[in-house]
């Protein structure tokens, strides 16, 4: 009875894990290597999707500066964006730290209150506030005699950094959040008293602590960015495309699904490649810290 038991003991965790594995594979892996083995089709206008094994379109991605100007802009947006909401949201989360428990909450709530929202209604008030002409602030600042033309916004790399930045903030600040709640205020206290300037407290204690939040929360922004369909849409619009709006435009204006596809996958297996890369730099730099 004991081995029996034994036996139903070792079995016990895959068969709580067997539906949960199931879903993953059908939902995740199954559509995935479909998406791959249909990168190697072949495509024509008058004769649709061939299920041959060529390597035309990613020899046309690999040759064509097209593709490269495409994947360089998906990623030169995505570290500004990145870079951006570091700059702003560490500093952003280390005031929400330390303010006291009424008002912490109060803008915590503000803070996450856009995740409540959609993307494409929060991407589209900043095309209504900054759309050319007809932009409200655009508009406001020529009726003032400030500008003389409207600021360029939409259809711009900035436009979309700037969009981008106000999407992901939460995640950048969240991820520092979190890190300060290691961060035993009496330490900052203990510096001040011996001396230590606000700089040097900020430049020696607080920035050490807070890296391992900046650098995870940079994980999640690079690789959401990278990634995010609705907010290069609304504002870089057919002028400036980026992966995700080209494999769209693939698959569903041009129809040309083995292209979409590969182009889908190179964007995925680049992004796996960069954020497994940097997950694990940052866990061996700061290996104390996820003990």
């Amino acid at each position: 009875m004991s081995a029996v038991a034994e036996e139903r003991s070792a079995r016990a965790p895959w068969a709580l894990t067997a539906p949960a594995l199931m879903l993953f594979v059908g939902v995740l892996l199954i559509p995935l290597a479909m998406t791959v083995m249909l990168s190697f089709h072949d495509w024509g206008q008058y004769k649709g999707i061939e299920p041959v094994f060529i390597l035309k379109n990613w020899h046309e991605i690999a040759t064509d500066p097209y593709y490269a100007e495409m994947f360089w802009r998906t990623f030169r947006i995505a570290i500004l964006t990145t870079l951006l909401t570091a700059v702003l949201g560490a500093p952003e989360a280390y005031i929400l730290n330390r303010m006291s428990g009424r008002w912490k909450s109060l803008f915590l709530l503000i803070i996450l209150g856009p995740l409540l929202i959609s993307v494409v209604a929060r991407t589209l008030g900043w095309a209504l506030l900054f759309g050319g002409n007809n932009g409200l602030v655009n508009k406001l600042l020529m009726s003032l005699g400030m500008i003389r033309s409207p600021i360029p916004f939409m259809f711009t790399e900035t436009g979309m950094v700037i969009a981008l930045a106000h999407v992901m903030m939460p995640f950048m600040v969240l991820s520092v959040w979190a890190a300060l709640q290691r961060l035993d205020p009496q330490i900052e206290n203990a510096a001040m008293s011996l001396g230590a300037s606000p700089a040097t407290i900020i430049r020696r204690i607080i920035m050490p602590q807070i890296m391992p939040g900046v650098l995870s929360g940079a994980i999640i922004v690079f690789s959401l960015s990278a990634s995010a369909f609705a907010t290069p849409a609304i504002i870089g619009g057919r002028r400036l495309k980026v992966a995700a709006t080209l494999a769209y435009d693939e698959f569903l204006n041009t129809l040309n699904w083995p292209l979409g596809a590969a182009v889908a996958t190179l964007l995925l297996v680049a992004l796996v490649l960069i954020v497994v890369g940097s997950n694990g730099l940052v866990e061996r730099r700061y290996a104390e810290v996820f003990r």
